[in-house]
């Protein structure tokens, strides 16, 4: 996007502050570690207090590849039960998202969650060739959060670096071990900021929200306690 779109300000405030705001509204989670740059530490020790994340906040440093910057997480983490990872550029997750990755992942050791594609998808060769149009039924679009027992994605990552793997998804690195992932359903408002137009679009659903206060009605976006 040429800019760290973390940090651009969507309605006042840093795109991050949004999705941390979306963990203290979910409330269901005893430590919170955001893996970022030293530099910018205090800046988000000020948003993690701002959405009520502040009794037990983990700040770590990154890595080259997100995959190193997860299991640097983990290390900060080493006596959790379950873990969660999220994209910090989803900021619009819904709480029972949240809570339904979890209680999938305690349940079966890792869970993901995802919606259902609604476009026809087709696999193509190099060149531009349609090589077959896959069944629609059998596809999901795969977001975060992804939830894990613990001792599940620690041999997951322990088991990819040894073999010099790497993945942008953590289930697939668990997948790649033989173990079950389920899926929960996701939510289509929980999207990704990978675009200009992500950014436009998460301003839209946040005036939404404002509009929705001003006239008295009860919206629910993530990031927005309850009116």
């Amino acid at each position: 996007m040429g800019a760290d779109k973390l940090w651009l300000d969507v309605a006042g405030r840093p795109l991050l502050a949004w999705t941390l705001q979306a963990l203290g509204v979910a409330a269901c989670f005893d430590t919170v570690c955001v893996i970022a740059p030293e530099e910018r530490w205090e800046a988000l020790q000020r948003a993690a207090l701002a959405a009520g994340l502040g009794d037990d906040l983990r700040l770590v440093e990154g890595g080259d590849h997100r995959q190193d910057s997860v299991r640097a997480g983990l290390a900060a983490v080493p006596g959790a039960e379950l873990v969660l990872v999220h994209d910090a550029a989803r900021p619009l997750c819904p709480p029972d998202v949240f809570r339904r990755v979890l209680d999938a992942a305690r349940e079966h050791g890792a869970a993901t969650a995802a919606v259902p594609v609604i476009d026809t998808v087709k696999r193509v060769s190099a060149d531009g060739r349609v090589l077959a149009t896959l069944d629609r039924d059998e596809l999901v679009a795969v977001q975060t959060p992804q939830g894990f027992r613990s001792e599940v994605l620690v041999a997951a990552h322990r088991r990819a670096l040894a073999d010099g793997v790497r993945a942008d998804d953590d289930c697939a690195l668990v997948e790649r071990m033989g173990g079950e992932v389920r899926v929960v359903m996701g939510d289509p408002v929980n999207l990704k900021v990978t675009r200009p137009a992500d950014v436009d679009a998460v301003r839209a659903a946040l005036r939404v929200v404002a509009v929705a206060r001003t006239a008295g009605a009860t919206v629910h976006l993530t990031g927005d306690e309850p009116s």
